[in-house]
């Protein structure tokens, strides 16, 4: 037999909603500082006659405009989604003869999902945090430079009519952090946060369409954001 049970009015529900829940939005400089690392470039290194595994790339870092958005569901407990303007990052080469040697460019995504732990959720003023969660890099925008270009050709590994093409693939990885909210008024604040990333990848230089060289890079970056706070 069925037991029909009680409608519960929405008014109810939203009653038992906890009190402390609240929706923020955070905007400010968000800086994208990699702490690279990446297999060496074999080919080049065959073809050029450099040292094996003298030879890598690097990547540089990149400011741009931080938008985050937290939802806090218990005192101590909220969700953070880390959006930004798309970074871009210069590669260059790391080591050997070639040393700087630009290789190119590509801009990127990482939107990345977090759940934070509050420490001082009765704290009126200062309010730390710590959160860990998942991150997913999209890559886009690839540019191979004229110097890596130049260089493939005086290699004779492309002639001048060749399509000289670089290509990345996107990044799923898991991201930790800490920071601090700082209350100024009922509705203002700050909002400082420092986290690490993990974001792998893989670079192809392709000529024609066809890989000529891969390398596995990995980017690893530390996000640092410092911006102002409105609290709905």
């Amino acid at each position: 037999m069925k037991t029909a049970l009680p409608a519960i009015p929405l008014v109810c529900v939203l009653a038992a909603a906890p009190a402390a829940a609240d929706f923020a939005v955070n905007i400010g400089a968000i800086n994208v500082s990699p702490d690279d690392s990446s297999s060496s470039l074999n080919v080049i290194e065959q073809v050029a006659g450099l040292p094996n595994g003298s030879t890598m790339l690097a990547v540089a870092d990149n400011n741009q405009l931080g938008l985050t958005f937290d939802y806090r569901f218990q005192p101590n407990w909220a969700v953070q989604l880390i959006a930004a303007t798309p970074f871009s990052h210069d590669i260059r080469v790391k080591g050997s003869a070639i040393d700087g040697l630009k290789v190119g460019k590509t801009k990127q995504l990482p939107p990345t999902l977090l759940a934070q732990y509050h420490f001082m959720p009765e704290h009126e003023t200062f309010d730390p945090f710590i959160g860990i969660g998942l991150n997913y890099t999209i890559f886009f925008d690839e540019q191979i430079d004229n110097q890596l270009k130049d260089a493939l050709e005086a290699l004779s590994v492309t002639a001048a009519t060749d399509s000289v093409t670089l290509k990345t693939k996107n990044s799923v990885g898991l991201a930790v952090q800490a920071g601090v909210n700082i209350k100024v008024t009922d509705n203002l604040g700050l909002h400082l946060m420092l986290s690490k990333m993990d974001i792998d990848t893989t670079g192809r230089v392709q000529v024609n369409g066809a890989t000529v060289q891969s390398v596995n890079i990995n980017v690893d970056p530390i996000v640092a954001m410092v911006g102002l706070r409105w609290t709905l």
